[in-house]
């Protein structure tokens, strides 16, 4: 490429990206990690009744048998995941070295700082709230379900057997009880404390309290206190969290970049035909040159002979 053709493609191209500069911008200040809220799970208090799985179902209005049908202990026979029909689930891991009896594992969305089904949504159906869940817009929701395939731990659900009108579905750290000054209702009904709620900073403290008090009883590690840049959902356990079937991930989140060039497009309305339009508009400027650059060189070698 010569350099006014540089010149002209950077000139062009920043047209575009401003607005997703922008949005960069304010993707790295929306949050403060230290002021969100969250929960920590203490797996070592779960006794696998999972109740939660019940008050999470009634309040979110869903399906679901009489809570006394949850003492069912047959489904831990196989490992089951969160889906549209239930938010969160309690998986049972069997002699398990720290217990030499059962581990009871609860998962449910984690609420990352730095979520990547929130970068990978390109209407901005998913969004992080400032004081920590990561909530979903059914309205803008186009299903794309990049959602999906963005997350690292396979949270977002869609509904396959909705045929006229299915959404995607997760957790949502029961918002609408969050907005009233009440806490979660998997938080609110577990009979053992396994489950915290609070300030994601005061939960850490108490889970290096918890470990540097009882030797032995837990394993070194805070799950998501630095995962992927951290979740507002916090483990601790007595076994390592890879036997649990918790990834192993990177400590620093890598949505940044698709998420501003995305978001910037369609948040500033930017519309896909006026985006492939600049796209052309470059090609032909380019193109005009070469095509320039070729008649000269044929004029020369005409001129040469």
């Amino acid at each position: 490429m010569q350099r006014r053709d540089f010149f002209k493609f950077m000139g062009a191209s920043g047209a575009l990206l401003s607005g997703a500069s922008v949005l960069g911008a304010e993707h790295q200040s929306k949050i403060d990690p230290d002021n969100v809220v969250g929960v920590l799970t203490d797996f070592t208090e779960c006794i696998g009744c999972r109740e939660c799985e019940w008050a999470c179902k009634n309040a979110h209005e869903m399906a679901t048998p009489p809570l006394e049908s949850y003492k069912d202990k047959s489904v831990f026979a196989n490992y089951r995941r969160p889906d549209e029909t239930g938010f969160t689930v309690v998986n049972r891991f069997h002699e398990k070295g720290c217990t030499q009896t059962d581990l009871d594992v609860k998962v449910q969305c984690m609420h990352c700082n730095d979520p990547a089904c929130v970068s990978a949504c390109i209407v901005a159906a998913l969004e992080k709230q400032d004081f920590g869940p990561v909530t979903y817009d059914a309205w803008k929701c186009i299903g794309c379900r990049y959602c999906m395939v963005a997350c690292p731990f396979e949270i977002p659900a869609y509904e396959y057997n909705n045929a006229l009108t299915p959404i995607v579905q997760k957790c949502d750290m029961c918002i609408s009880r969050l907005d009233v000054g009440k806490i979660p209702a998997c938080v609110e009904i577990c009979p053992r404390n396994a489950l915290t709620f609070g300030k994601r900073s005061d939960l850490i403290k108490v889970a290096r309290e918890k470990i540097a008090d009882n030797p032995g009883k837990y394993v070194n590690h805070i799950y998501g206190e630095t995962e992927l840049g951290g979740t507002s959902w916090l483990f601790i356990s007595c076994e390592p969290f890879d036997t649990l079937n918790f990834p192993k991930l990177e400590q620093a989140s890598v949505v940044t970049l698709p998420e501003s060039i995305q978001h910037g497009i369609f948040k500033y309305f930017i519309p896909p035909a006026m985006f492939y339009g600049l796209l052309g508009m470059i090609m032909k400027l380019t193109k005009s040159d070469s095509e320039t650059a070729d008649n000269t060189n044929s004029s020369s070698e005409v001129h040469h002979d």
